[in-house]
Order: C-alpha cells, then sequence, then structure tokens
C-alpha cells in the first residue's frame, strides 16, 4: 500500500486529480443549468414543479445529485491511493446508477405524458422529444456498463465513467440559455439538437486530458466519438416513423 501511495504521490498534481477537477465541473454545469430546481425548487424556466410527477422529480434531482457527488469522490480516493474504499463506493455507485437510469425512463414518459399534445420542445412535438431523456438515459447506462465490467482496466474504466457523468449532466448544459441562444437555427443545431454544448464539453475534456497527461488517450478519444455519434443519431431519429412506433409504444 505504502508503494501504490508513493506512486501517486509522485504523479503531477494536475494528473491525479484530473477526474474529480473534471466531474466538479460538471456539478458546477448542473447547478447552472438547474438552477432554478435547486435553488428555487421550480422547473426551467421559472414554471412550478409538475403536481402529479413532483415527487418523481424531486427524487430523480437527489439521485443525480448523489451520482456526481460520488463521481466525485471516486477518482479523488484513487489519487490518494485509497483503492479499497473506491471499491467500496464502486457498489453504492452501482445502486445509484440503477435508479438514475429506472427514475430517468420513468420521468421522462410521464412528463410526455402529461405534456399538452400542442406543446412544441424546440422543433420537436412531445412525442419526438421523448427520444431525448430517453436515449440519454440509454447512453448513460452503456457508458457505466462498460465502465463497471472494465473496472479492473483503468485506462478504459475512468473515461467511460466520465463520458457517464457528462451524458447524464447534457439535461442541465441544453437549459443554459446563453448557451443554447448560440447556436440556436444553424446547421449545428439540426446536427445535434439539444446537445450540441455536451458534445462540445467532451471534446474540451479531451483536449484538457490530452495537455494535462501529455499524450493521446485512445480510449477517452473512443469514449468522445461515441458520445457525439449517439447524440447526433439521438437527433436524426427523433422525427423518424421508427422513433414514432417506439414512442407509441413506451407512452401506451
Amino acid at each position: 500500500m505504502r508503494n501504490s501511495t508513493a506512486t501517486h504521490a509522485s504523479k503531477p498534481i494536475a494528473e491525479r486529480y484530473f477526474y474529480t477537477i473534471a466531474t466538479v465541473l460538471l456539478l458546477v454545469v448542473t447547478l447552472i443549468g438547474f438552477k432554478m430546481f435547486y435553488f428555487h425548487g421550480q422547473m426551467h424556466p421559472g414554471r412550478p414543479l409538475t403536481p402529479p410527477i413532483k415527487p418523481l422529480i424531486v427524487t430523480h434531482g437527489v439521485a443525480m445529485s448523489l451520482w456526481l457527488l460520488l463521481a466525485i469522490a471516486q477518482p479523488f480516493l484513487i489519487a490518494k491511493g485509497n483503492r479499497k474504499r473506491h471499491m467500496a463506493l464502486g457498489k453504492a455507485g452501482a445502486v445509484i446508477a440503477g435508479c438514475l437510469v429506472f427514475l430517468g425512463f420513468r420521468l421522462g414518459i410521464a412528463s410526455i405524458k402529461l405534456a399538452p399534445p400542442d406543446m412544441m420542445y424546440g422543433e420537436l412535438t412531445p412525442k419526438q422529444f421523448l427520444a431525448v431523456p430517453i436515449l440519454d438515459v440509454t447512453l448513460f447506462a452503456l457508458f457505466v456498463a462498460v465502465g463497471v465490467s472494465m473496472r479492473k482496466r483503468s485506462e478504459i474504466h475512468r473515461p467511460m465513467m466520465f463520458m457517464a457523468s457528462l451524458a447524464a449532466v447534457g439535461a442541465a448544459i441544453s437549459r443554459i440559455d446563453f448557451l443554447s441562444h448560440l447556436y440556436a437555427g444553424t446547421i449545428l443545431e439540426k446536427w445535434f439538437g439539444f446537445f450540441f454544448f455536451t458534445v462540445v464539453a467532451a471534446v474540451l475534456s479531451f483536449v484538457a486530458h490530452c495537455l494535462v497527461f501529455r499524450r493521446f488517450d485512445r480510449w477517452f478519444a473512443v469514449a468522445v466519438m461515441i458520445l457525439t455519434a449517439w447524440f447526433w443519431m439521438v437527433t436524426q431519429c427523433a422525427k423518424t416513423r421508427a422513433w414514432d412506433a417506439i414512442a407509441g409504444f413506451l407512452l401506451g
């Protein structure tokens, strides 16, 4: 254990705490994007929480907050050489991730069922918009599944778990209005819809990783490419007949 601790301590601080710092930034972004929820108990951009699903919204918010706090703590424990506690908390993380997936599906479907038929989410009808939360949660689940299955290979585990957190924070990023207005009505909106700045965040995190570690991380690059391709796919499939059929099934 002493040798392991010494090895971690010998690394530059930026390398040791890269994932902790990066996830703290995701937490800050979440607080900004969901400031109406966290500080005013309201929905974006200032609507009251929908009464029939208010408990579901609050429960999901708590689970999301716990996930991010755990995602900050886990790489910090590794940086400190405390692998045993990291592994113990990993079990709690798996439970929280499972809850987030379940709650994300439930909340996405329940929200659309309660949405007025004539309501529009940008250019999407409620049924089309259902692709956004459902497939975003699916990507989160896939990243977590790969990260957990590769927990003994840190070069894969770490970027996959970070990208899971970034995918989960996508909803918060899309609610930062001044960012959304920067590309509204452009080809970028047609390509990535609500997720453009989530993709930007993924690319910037990869660039930062390359600069801090002074090398090209192929697994981090793969994770970024998966996230980018996935969100492009979500945006393109939302208006297809195939998604219309899937959404119809999910909505009952």
